[in-house]
């Protein structure tokens, strides 16, 4: 499944580097809460996300208050966090369990003084028709909620979602919503692996992007892709620099979130790794905005 990725620059004058490296701590799960940052401060990551798993193994044995101050004695940002909530989308009976579990995390990303909650699009049910007509009233109330906790809630679309795997129906979704505090969470490789072409990009509008999700694909057939099989950005074949580029487009300006699964990457000493990931995806960046700052 290789690709054709140009280096060239924008044709309408010098590129700018609008992406700053983040990573997410889905990455290197097996170092747990604060070895994972710990590791990744070493290698000279500044800014983070968290994830809802971490933590909450974290809070088993401490504080809130500790989890900040691991944080910010590191000297690291939190920009993003995962809620881990699932069912905010639907209007299951099991919904309003959802609902109190999603502003329980605002109030804890707030605390922590992380900016955005993100959402997901998964679901173990095939909705029908009428969830899309519903789903922006829900989506209206999330945004609401995390508002109130000085929060931004972003809702990302995945690939294996039989609601909404695509950028364009969550665009729809979130357009009709109309939230201040709501918007949509980019995902390279969900958005490269599953149902996107590169064309919808060019729908997006200044200010809907508020994250990214930042991987690459390896070169396999795309039927044998799943959550797991992401690999380091420059290792796969995504056009990963006319992606970024389109993205950039949109005016989107801020982190570039580096998300794993694999068990080698989970499993791998959280220095070594977060330094090979600036490497690459670094140079990635370069490629993507030869004349902008590194």
């Amino acid at each position: 499944m290789p690709t054709n990725d140009s280096p060239t620059p924008h044709a309408d004058g010098p590129a700018r580097r609008p992406f700053t490296l983040a990573l997410h701590q889905n990455t290197s799960a097996g170092a747990g809460f604060r070895g994972s940052l710990e590791g990744w401060a070493r290698a000279g990551i500044t800014q983070v996300e968290l994830t809802n798993a971490l933590l909450d193994d974290f809070l088993a044995s401490d504080t809130l208050g500790a989890a900040q101050r691991v944080v910010s004695d590191l000297g690291l940002t939190c920009v993003s966090g995962a809620c881990g909530v699932v069912g905010l989308l639907e209007g299951r009976p099991e919904r309003p369990l959802a609902i109190d579990a999603f502003a329980r995390r605002c109030e804890q990303w707030a605390a922590l003084q992380i900016p955005v909650i993100y959402v997901t699009t998964h679901t173990t049910q095939v909705p029908g028709a009428d969830a899309y007509a519903a789903a922006p009233a829900f989506v209206h109330e999330l945004g609401t909620l995390a508002q109130a906790a000085g929060l931004t809630v972003l809702i990302e679309p995945l690939r294996s979602s039989p609601f909404i795997s695509t950028i364009t129906t969550m665009l729809e979704v979130l357009r009709a919503a109309a939230h201040p505090a709501a918007g949509l969470l980019f995902d390279c490789y969900h958005f490269w692996s599953g149902l996107g072409k590169l064309d919808d990009l060019d729908a997006v509008r200044p200010g809907e992007i508020g994250h990214v999700h930042i991987q690459d694909v390896p070169d396999m057939p795309r039927e044998r892709l799943d959550s797991f099989t992401r690999i380091i950005p420059g290792d796969g074949v995504a056009p990963l620099t006319t992606i970024l580029r389109k993205v950039a487009a949109t005016g989107y300006t801020g982190p570039a979130s580096v998300e794993l699964f694999l068990p080698e990457f989970a499993r791998a000493d959280s220095f070594t790794l977060a330094a090979a990931i600036t490497a690459k995806t670094e140079a990635v960046l370069r490629r993507a905005f030869p004349d902008g700052r590194t």
